[in-house]
């Protein structure tokens, strides 16, 4: 197992000085990982990464930096909405991930990751979100962009969350399968596949979920959950409920090598989640 954080997490809150990519790979580096998750819009502030934007010197500055702190760069993120209802919207959501992927194979991103949307303009869940309709409405804009990781050879993968179209490991499975290209796989965060709702099966939905999609994961995202007020809240590793157990020996036995990033860690966090995380892996 690689462990890896989100960039954006790490020296969140200090100086803009502290918050270049050059200065958040040097700090992530320093606190033991060895991986990084990249959002561009999130690690450089006041910069729009439209299709004009994801240029091949931009590529070629990120893997240089990347190579000279120590880091692969695990996933080039671009979690915007496949399902939006608007025609020419939709367009430019799918050219933009046209560029990102163009980005990720001269860049040496592993991968580039989304999430599934909803299907309205504000990307919140509805009524709708779980039907067919969206389902299908997801699994049609998707295939565009697969076929352009297919043309540039980068792995694009989606990452399954309650509350967004692909909730569950059977909307995945049909989405891979639907699509059928070996250059869609998934993105595996337990905690998404959460809700205050089904919490309390939380054991089974994990396991089912890792034994439906083994084949497909392509990297794991580890965080923590709290309780609050009738909802889940993502918190960082260690400082909630979750039990990492099964997780941990699914990786370690199904899964060698594979890039597992925490997220919703702060400066004070980071360290300790990854050293709990380490120490897990160990006993399991």
């Amino acid at each position: 197992m690689q462990i890896g954080i989100r960039l954006h997490d790490v020296n969140s809150g200090l100086s803009a000085s502290d918050q270049t990519i050059e200065a958040r790979l040097q700090k992530a580096r320093e606190e033991g990982f060895s991986c990084a998750h990249l959002a561009l819009s999130k690690c450089i502030k006041g910069r729009v990464f439209d299709d004009a934007a994801l240029t091949e010197g931009l590529a070629l500055y990120l893997r240089r930096i990347f190579r000279e702190k120590g880091l692969d760069m695990a996933l080039l993120g671009c979690y915007l909405n496949l399902a939006h209802p608007e025609p020419e919207k939709l367009q430019e959501i799918q050219t933009r991930y046209f560029g990102h992927l163009r980005v990720a194979s001269l860049a040496g991103a592993a991968i580039v990751g989304t999430e599934t949307g909803a299907p309205n303009a504000e990307y919140k869940m509805d009524s709708a979100t779980h039907g067919e309709e969206a389902l299908q409405t997801f699994i049609r804009n998707l295939d565009p962009v697969v076929e352009c990781a297919e043309h540039y050879g980068v792995t694009m993968a989606i990452e399954p969350v309650w509350k967004h179209i692909v909730y569950n490991a059977d909307r995945a499975l049909e989405v891979i399968r639907s699509i059928g290209s070996r250059n869609l796989r998934i993105i595996f965060d337990p905690v998404n596949l959460l809700s205050f709702e089904n919490v309390d099966d939380r054991d089974r939905i994990i396991g089912d979920a890792m034994d439906k999609l083994c084949d497909s994961i392509a990297m794991v995202h580890i965080k923590d959950y709290v309780r609050t007020e009738g909802e889940l809240v993502s918190v960082a590793a260690g400082t909630g409920e979750m039990d990492y157990r099964e997780l941990l020996s699914f990786i370690k036995a199904r899964k060698p090598c594979i890039f597992s990033t925490l997220e919703n860690t702060s400066n004070d966090s980071a360290v300790s989640s990854r050293e709990m995380i380490e120490a897990l892996y160990a006993e399991v």
